[in-house]
Parts: structure tokens; sequence; C-alpha cells
């Protein structure tokens, strides 16, 4: 036991070092290359801030995860490392690229179907009905998109990955798996060590290469979990409620009105809440108190009564949209008043 408990903690010391270590070296790099991420209309900073530190994150779970997944028993299939592997390097080599020169949306959602699907395929293997593959390749590619789409403001995407990871962690702790419970918990070691350079004021932002590769990360743990048990899908999906119902909720807003889903906007609930004047603090502290508040015992809840997952699972939905459009619509209220005001 002292043995496992000491592979544990050196493994999950590793990511966080490693990952703090390449963030810094990316900090210097990015003001080299002039990989500088400007102010404008559609951001949410005001001073330019070098991007792509998301880098540290990748190398440590590349690192860390396949020394994790067989370390500990009961150890995981070499495939299906593997092919985590592979579909994180994937998807993080096509985020580095666009930190560097933009890429069009198609070759990225190539690549992104391209590596889910990789991946789905061996975690499918030969013990389970190939009719889930499509729709794990959906899953995981809005995982990557939503993931991307939730990175704008200081701290908050590294936040969510450290949450997420522990808590999927605990889940895995929970269900007798202790290899995949370390390897979420690099993922929240690896992204505790970006978050001491991202917290607010930002040092430097994650970049394509890091929201991207947690993206596909959260959604790689989350389907390993159901694989073990699918019982523990739902208090997974809870875990994730604030990131799924913001991005889900604000692209099926932009689509109703006829705006397309995949260009940079700040319709975001966060980004509506940074717009009335909120900071970058007080909006991660609004999900974070969520996470903490709700999700956790929610997720807790359905983690231990079986019977209650599902109908735990969808009232924190309920109660996470139910939120959504009341702060959205006292935002726009504000945001008209003050509109009237300037008028008068």
């Amino acid at each position: 036991m002292q043995g496992r408990w000491g592979i544990a903690f050196s493994v999950l010391l590793a990511a966080l070092l490693v990952s703090s270590l390449l963030v810094r070296a990316a900090i210097a790099y990015a003001h080299r290359r002039g990989m500088l991420d400007q102010p404008g209309q559609r951001r949410s900073h005001r001073i330019p801030t070098p991007r792509g530190g998301g880098i540290g994150i990748v190398v440590a779970c590349v690192a860390a995860m396949p020394v994790a997944l067989s370390a500990l028993p009961p150890a995981w299939p070499r495939p299906i490392v593997a092919a985590l592997v592979l579909a994180l390097s994937l998807v993080a080599l096509v985020g580095w690229w666009d930190d560097h020169r933009s890429l069009g949306i198609r070759p990225r959602l190539a690549v992104q179907l391209l590596a889910t699907a990789l991946f789905a395929a061996a975690l499918l293997g030969e013990e389970r009905s190939w009719l889930w593959l499509p729709l794990l390749v959906l899953a995981g590619a809005w995982s990557i998109n939503l993931h991307n789409f939730m990175d704008g403001i200081d701290g908050l995407l590294a936040q969510q990955a450290v949450f997420v990871g522990a808590g999927f962690g605990l889940l895995a702790w929970h269900a007798s798996q202790p290899a995949l419970a370390l390897a979420a918990g690099c993922l929240a070691a690896a992204s505790a060590g970006f978050w001491i350079y991202n917290r607010s004021p930002a040092r430097i932002f994650m970049g394509d290469v890091g929201s991207g590769s947690i993206g596909l990360l959260v959604f790689a743990l989350a389907a390993m979990l159901w694989r073990v048990d699918p019982g523990l899908l739902w208090p997974a999906l809870i875990l994730c409620s604030c990131f799924i119902a913001d991005a889900s909720l604000t692209l099926l807003h932009r689509f109703i009105r006829g705006r397309r889903w995949y260009t940079a906007h700040r319709e975001h609930l966060y980004q509506w809440l940074v717009r009335r004047g909120q900071t970058h603090t007080r909006v991660t502290a609004f999900y974070l108190a969520w996470n903490v508040l709700v999700a956790a015992p929610a997720a807790f809840l359905s983690s231990v009564h079986a019977a209650m997952a599902l109908p735990a699972c969808l009232a924190v939905y309920t109660a996470a949209a139910a939120t959504w459009t009341v702060t959205r619509r006292r935002c726009l209220r504000r945001d008209l008043h003050k509109v009237r005001h300037v008028a008068t």
C-alpha cells in the first residue's frame, strides 16, 4: 500500500512540476515568436498576453498518464493507453499549429474527429456494441470545442480542469480503479501547474493547444469511467455541468438567431458577466461556487445511490439552465438600462 501511495505521489508531483516549468518556458517562447493575443472587441483581456501555455499541460499528461494507467492495478490495456496518447497528441498538434498560424475550421474538425474515433474504437474493442462509436466520436468532438469556447477569461478553464480531474479521480477511486483515478489526478495536477500562471491577472493564456487537449482528456476520462461502470456517466456529467450548460445553451441561442457558432464572440455567460463589470476573479469564483455547492454534492449522491444518478443529473442540468437564463437576462437588463441612461 505504501508503495502505491509513493507511486501516486511521485506521478502527481511530476505532472505538476513538468507543467509549471514548461509554462514558464512557454511564456518566453511566446514573446520571442510574437504569439500574443491582442485586446479586441471580442476578447475579455486588456493587455497583450502570450498564448500557448497549454503545451505544459499536454506534455505533462503525455508523460504521466501512461505511467499512471500502467503502474497501479487494474492496469488498462495497452491499446487503449496508446490510443489515448495518440489522440491527445493529434489534438495538441493541431492546436499548437493554430496557435502559431490560424488554421481553418475544416482541418481542425477533421483531426478532432479522427482523434476521438481512434480513441473510441480502442475503448470499445470487441466488448461493446460498435453502435456507440458515432455517439462517442461526436461527444469527443463537442467536448474539445466546448472547452475551447469556455477558455475566455483568466483562470476559468484551468480551474475547471483541476475540479473535474479531481472529481473524476474520486469517482474512479470509489469504483476501485486506482490507475484511472491517478490518470485523472494527472489532469488536475498538470492544470494546477498551469493555473499558477493563468490566474488573474494572467501571465499567459492556454491557447488551442491546451483547451482542445483538456476537452479531449475530459471526454476520454469520462468515457473510461463509463466503460468501468455505465452508471458513472451521470456523476461525470454532473461534474462538467457548468461548462456543458453554458457552452451548449449559448450555441443553441446563437443557432436559433442564425449566427455562426464557430466564430469568435462574447455571448457565453461568463463573458456577459465580465462585460457587465465583474472581474475575472469574481466570475471564476461564481463557477467554482456552482461546482462546490451544486455539482460536487450531486455527483457524490449519484455515485453512492445508483437509483438517484439519472434524476440527480437531470435536476442539476435543469438548475444550470435556469441559472444561465436568469443570470443572462439580468446582464441584458443592465445593458439595456445603461444604454437608455446614456441616451437620456
